[in-house]
């Protein structure tokens, strides 16, 4: 069925974005919730990367990988965030057409980022409990930068991709997305023009970011789980562990909400669906990820601790 009307990219100046709420009396409630989240996200993202900068002995891939997720996660959450934060507080929930495909193309970028990184750091680990006598040289400080750059380089691609293929569908009229921030799923169901292409690349990135990432992690740790079990004395088996389960914890909870999203079949609340998990992993996953890091790793505590000048072992316990 043809639908009625439409109009065209450069006539779509502004874009309506639902939120979470529609009622009056809750906007106070929610704008209260989610900036203390986001501030939250903001200091202890903050706090985990100035602690591993500031410490030399916290200066090796196992800590440089977690400080550039923690600026990702802290880019990541902002890019949803302060946009929401911004309508509720002025009751005026729009944002312009080049707004949203820049906050289009900010969480795609981010978002791939955060699973390029998690694949990154299962490897870090990988190399660390199964070949640890080669892990200084087989993860040398050129070898994390250039596993930086290809995460850089391999999201910021596609991302601007699909951006672009976006900037050619044509929206119906009324512009209106069921969502808190511009999701690309999202402005899709508003076009009257082909999306094909658009689809496709979704499927694209799905295959590269989610499901590649996934993949690798799972050898990493089939990799460490055989390794770990032929240790003979138990203690070594979980202190083994114990470095993979800040790491571990973080994967479950980021690729459980997207699944929710991206490989659960549709159903009749599939909007509402996708919005609770957008919070799971734009929101609560970024807020808990330095606690994660930190409230079980001793050196990571004693940095902290140093950082804020305590001079003792920063414990949140």
């Amino acid at each position: 069925m043809r639908k009625p009307s439409q109009v065209n990219q450069t006539a779509a100046s502004d874009f309506l974005l639902l939120g979470l709420s529609a009622r009056l009396e809750e906007q106070p409630l929610l704008f209260g919730a989610f900036l203390g989240m986001y501030l939250i996200t903001m200091v202890g993202n903050l706090l985990i990367i100035l602690a591993i900068c500031s410490d030399p002995h916290l200066h090796t891939p196992m800590y440089f990988f977690p400080a550039n997720l923690s600026l990702t996660d802290a880019c990541f959450s902002s890019a949803s965030i302060l946009k929401m934060l911004v309508n509720i507080h002025t009751q005026r929930p729009t944002i312009s057409y080049s707004g949203c495909l820049t906050q289009v193309y900010f969480l795609l970028m981010f978002g791939g980022l955060d699973n390029c990184l998690l694949a990154v750091m299962a490897y870090d680990r990988f190399v660390a409990i199964c070949q640890p006598l080669h892990y200084s040289t087989a993860m040398s400080p050129q070898l994390c930068v250039l596993l930086l750059g290809m995460c850089w380089l391999l999201t910021n691609c596609p991302a601007l991709v699909h951006t672009l293929l976006l900037t050619r569908v044509v929206f119906c009229v009324p512009t209106i997305i069921s969502h808190f921030h511009c999701d690309p799923r999202a402005l899709l169901k508003l076009a009257c023009s082909d999306t094909h292409i658009n689809e496709l690349m979704i499927v694209i990135m799905g295959l590269l970011f989610l499901t590649v990432p996934l993949m690798l992690i799972a050898i990493s740790y089939v990799r460490i789980s055989w390794t770990v079990f032929s240790i003979p004395f138990s203690g070594g088996r979980w202190k083994a562990f114990s470095t993979c389960g800040s790491h571990l914890t973080v994967v479950l909870l980021f690729y459980g909400s997207l699944m929710g999203v991206y490989l659960l079949p549709p159903s009749a609340h599939s909007t509402e669906r996708e919005s609770k998990a957008s919070i799971l992993y734009n929101v609560i996953i970024p807020m808990l990820n330095p606690l994660i890091y930190s409230l079980r790793n001793k050196d990571m505590k004693r940095a902290l601790g140093k950082l804020l000048g305590s001079g003792k072992t920063f414990s949140l316990l």
